[in-house]
């Protein structure tokens, strides 16, 4: 990237933050906060400032997290009994307004990250029966809240099913279809088109701009089926992975450093870590599509 001259004020708004930030390249030697300085997206731009709560409800938040990684059944109930277990008095309207926030709801009803979507972008889940044995068949995609050291923000990655491949990530600190679909068009410019994609029903991808991009992509829209975390299984496990190997162990102070961190986190994950799940292979092994 060329150390251009910054975009004018009135440029920045027309592209807009989200677009602006597809064109950072995370190969590249110069560092993401440079890129991002160079191409305008200053360091305190809204985009990579984490979302604001008070000490003790990142405290609860991050507990919470932890406990659903572990025990994705529980209900409010259950996590007001664990929390008073661990030294906390906390109403169950408190609990409830927290693992909303950060998309923390037993999987029946179904764990999402937002209210459920229109009923009428809600398509059939794909995936069953169905033997995946190819790159590039079944792109899996979902958002996590990732807790930081003042504040948190949220994780959206997309993952092919066959290799584990992580073939596209961002980090936001607002949650918009927006946001998901640039990511993934940023993923089909570098790994090529997926057959399928899966989603939850959350109401980023029941939507008719998520399924009209997809469908002008000629992708098939597949969504778990309401109450099935485990349709989407191996993203699942890619967060319980990216929180407990990386996110926990090195909490962020801002987003710059977050997205510093996940860039050399995903490097690891796809070209250096092996994978019980496919044979204890490398993902980049298996993914030869590109």
């Amino acid at each position: 990237m060329g150390a251009g001259k910054r975009l004018s004020k009135k440029k920045f708004e027309e592209v807009g933050v989200a677009r602006l930030r597809t064109l950072i390249d995370r190969q590249s030697q110069v560092s993401i906060r440079t890129q991002c300085l160079l191409l305008g997206i200053h360091r305190s731009g809204t985009y990579y400032r984490p979302v604001g709560e008070s000490e003790e409800n990142l405290r609860l938040m991050r507990l919470l997290d932890e406990r659903y990684l572990n025990f994705p059944t529980e209900g409010i109930l259950q996590l007001q009994d664990y929390l008073l277990a661990a030294g906390y008095v906390v109403n169950h309207k408190r609990i409830r307004r927290l693992a909303r926030k950060i998309g923390l709801m037993a999987i029946y009803p179904k764990r999402l990250l937002s209210q459920l979507g229109k009923a009428e972008y809600i398509r059939p889940y794909l995936l069953r029966n169905l033997v995946i044995d190819r790159c590039n068949q079944v792109w899996q995609i979902d958002i996590t809240y990732v807790p930081m050291i003042r504040g948190f923000m949220y994780l959206v990655a997309v993952l092919d099913a066959f290799s584990r491949f992580v073939t596209g990530w961002s980090v936001s600190n607002s949650m918009t279809t927006e946001w998901v679909i640039d990511m993934v068009q940023q993923a089909i410019h570098q790994f090529g088109k997926p057959e399928i994609v899966n989603s939850d029903q959350g109401s980023q991808f029941t939507c008719k701009k998520w399924v009209d991009y997809l469908a002008s992509q000629e992708i098939k829209v597949s969504m778990d089926g309401k109450g099935r975390a485990i349709d989407n299984v191996y993203i699942e496990r890619l967060w319980r992975t990216v929180k407990y190997d990386h996110i926990y162990l090195y909490p962020a102070k801002d987003g710059w450093e977050l997205e510093e961190g996940l860039t050399g986190f995903f490097e690891r994950y796809n070209y250096q870590k092996y994978h019980q799940g496919i044979g204890r292979r490398i993902p980049a092994a298996l993914y030869q599509c590109f």
